[in-house]
């Protein structure tokens, strides 16, 4: 009998964990969508990618309230500026609630397109934008490389104006910034050519720490982690909720 009576005890232990587990979470959405509200999230990929890459970051908003946009375009074909029309096109058609709020996340070249858009079509419900990574300085590597025929056909337009000379970039991406943008820059290496003889100072194998940086950010911080493999991160994700969420990167 005292055998039977643990076991039920176990049991039923293991079961108000599970259903105090689940309201947790349930609790936990609850609180996420109220406050998220439901809001846009536009995600933009960097150049050679596509939408999978963002697609980790995409099923992590989402199941903290918000609505993803992640859209797939070709960063390779066109420049800049074109990009940004093909974006536009897209984010026009999903955006249909204009009581929500419209944030960016980019990676890479994405957050240049996300300059852009926004210096040009602007939503009148503007939130806050996060950059994983981006150039806004320009890269080093591509000043490096943009003569090479292998680098030019596997980069096209866009990737000759990832250079550090970016004045025809500047003229296109100048806008007043008086919106929360928040910085993730990365500090970790796999490319130990381009870390060791191109790049000065730390940085995640693309771009230095130094050139993610704009002028009128609200925030920037320094993750451990590799430019490719940005928007996988945990503490990157965490951190881009926190941002979209609150304004700052830590809660």
């Amino acid at each position: 009998m005292a055998i039977m009576l643990s076991k039920l005890y176990t049991v039923a232990r293991r079961i108000l964990t599970v259903v105090g587990l689940m309201s947790m979470f349930a609790a936990e959405l609850a609180h996420a969508e109220t406050l998220n509200k439901g809001d846009y999230v536009v995600l933009l990929h960097g150049i050679g990618s596509d939408a999978r890459f963002m697609r980790s970051m995409e099923k992590y908003l989402q199941a903290n309230g918000f609505e993803t946009i992640n859209v797939d375009y070709p960063s390779r074909k066109y420049p800049i500026e074109s990009l940004v029309e093909l974006v536009q096109a897209h984010v026009k058609v999903h955006v249909t609630d204009p009581t929500k709020k419209v944030h960016f996340v980019g990676h890479s070249m994405g957050n240049l397109v996300i300059r852009g858009l926004i210096a040009r079509y602007r939503p009148i419900n503007l939130g806050r934008v996060v950059m994983l990574g981006p150039p806004n300085q320009g890269s080093e590597v591509a000043d490096k490389l943009k003569n090479y025929w292998i680098y030019r056909r596997f980069f096209g337009p866009a990737g000759q104006q990832l250079t550090t000379d970016q004045e025809i970039v500047r003229q296109l991406l100048h806008h007043e910034i008086d919106y929360d943008i928040g910085v993730i820059a990365g500090s970790f290496t796999f490319d130990p050519i381009s870390s060791n003889f191109i790049l000065s100072g730390p940085n995640d194998g693309k771009v230095t720490v130094e050139r993610t940086k704009l002028v009128g950010m609200k925030e920037h911080v320094v993750v451990r982690v590799s430019h490719t493999f940005m928007p996988w991160n945990k503490d990157v994700m965490k951190k881009t909720l926190n941002f979209l969420s609150t304004g700052h990167f830590s809660p």
